[in-house]
């Protein structure tokens, strides 16, 4: 059973200690990631966009059409950066598109 605390927490700072405790960081990252990629890339490859997963620290994300993929490859470093910054911490370090 978990001891009463005196002082008071925000429910942002109660919601981080219960994630950790319960391991659920990992999860929530992987929601984080696909959530991110709506975000920042917009209705037209999100459409295209079979698939978005976390394994480690690479992004692999599975696209319908090959034209799209190649278009996309030249601006990996971009999407990279762009997908840390909307994350708030540095959870990738490299793209796979597929």
């Amino acid at each position: 059973m978990v001891k009463r605390q005196n002082e008071f927490q925000s429910i942002q700072d109660l919601m981080k200690d219960v994630i950790k405790e319960n391991k659920l960081t990992k999860g929530m990252h992987q929601l984080s990631v696909k959530e991110a990629w709506a975000n920042l890339m917009g209705n037209g490859v999100v459409s295209n966009t079979d698939k978005v997963e976390l394994q480690g620290k690479t992004l692999i994300v599975k696209l319908k059409s090959s034209v799209l993929r190649e278009e996309l490859s030249y601006g990996k470093e971009k999407i990279l950066k762009m997908m840390n910054e909307e994350l708030g911490e540095i959870l990738i370090s490299k793209v796979l598109l597929c």
